[in-house]
């Protein structure tokens, strides 16, 4: 196997997507690491120093902590992106937090000196505004399917949102941290998910859920789940395997990819 240094962003879509001289830019700054199950990678008020991109099967959670104790989920992040400072220069204070869904690698950069490669080039540059896009259509969509759609709805698209990352139909994800993600209590929870097993949707086991028919679950689940993965494909060119899982990331051809939205582009663009 190859020790050249490029390879120190192995794992991450998003990085991978980047040509050998782009990489250059930034390999020499990463640093690897592994993270736990539950870990916080940042807190609200927290200052951002530093943007993280899951690696392989790591999965990340942005949520937003209310004040009676309960969080609500607003993106889910695997290794086709990135979290803290993705769009900013980095050091500003988080807004929600980031905590750690299904453990693994992580690639970190300092912001700073991401932003350096970005003024360098070009390429980098619109790769990460067009990820900023897509990660803020997750949260859009987000915030309109908490609101409009039903419990039984919003918890496969977020069980589907899931697979897609890890590509397996066996989530480790426990009845306690799925409840706190929709933001309801456990037994309420533990209700919804009788019910979805009842119509044969998924299985429950120890610490883990399976979804029984991919296929079904889509079907079943709300438009909201399909609408970010089509985005992400519009505007990053994102490829998916049958199982679901987003496997590449191709904004290469610009000309073919629809633009980011001019609220993204223009606070990248902002001094």
């Amino acid at each position: 196997m190859s020790s050249s240094p490029l390879r120190s962003v192995d794992g991450n879509l998003l990085l991978e997507a980047l040509d050998a001289s782009d990489r250059a830019l930034l390999a020499p700054h990463t640093e690897r690491r592994e993270v736990r199950r539950g870990e916080v990678l940042f807190r609200a008020g927290d200052e951002v120093s530093h943007v993280t991109f899951p690696a392989y099967g790591c999965v990340v959670t942005l949520v937003v902590p209310l004040r009676d104790g309960k969080s609500v989920e607003t993106a889910t992040i695997g290794r086709e992106g990135a979290v803290g400072g993705v769009v900013s220069h980095g050091y500003l204070p988080a807004f929600g937090q980031a905590v750690v869904q299904v453990g693994g690698p992580v690639i970190r950069i300092d912001a700073a000196r991401l932003s350096e490669a970005k003024h360098k080039s070009k390429t980098v540059r619109d790769l990460f505004v067009r990820y900023a896009d897509c990660l803020l259509a997750q949260v859009l969509q987000s915030v309109a399917c908490n609101a409009a759609h039903t419990i039984e709805r919003r918890c496969l698209r977020w069980l589907l949102t899931l697979q897609d990352r890890i590509g397996t139909p066996d989530l480790p994800v426990t009845h306690e941290v799925l409840a706190d993600m929709l933001g309801v209590r456990r037994a309420y929870l533990t209700e919804v998910l009788g019910r979805l097993r009842r119509e044969g949707l998924i299985e429950i086991g120890h610490g883990r859920l399976r979804l029984l028919d991919r296929k079904r679950a889509e079907n079943a689940a709300c438009e909201c789940h399909a609408a970010v993965r089509h985005h992400f494909a519009d505007v990053l060119g994102a490829v998916y395997a049958p199982s679901g899982r987003m496997v590449a990331l191709d904004a290469s051809e610009t000309d073919k990819l629809k633009p980011p939205s001019a609220a993204v582009t223009l606070r990248e663009l902002a001094p």
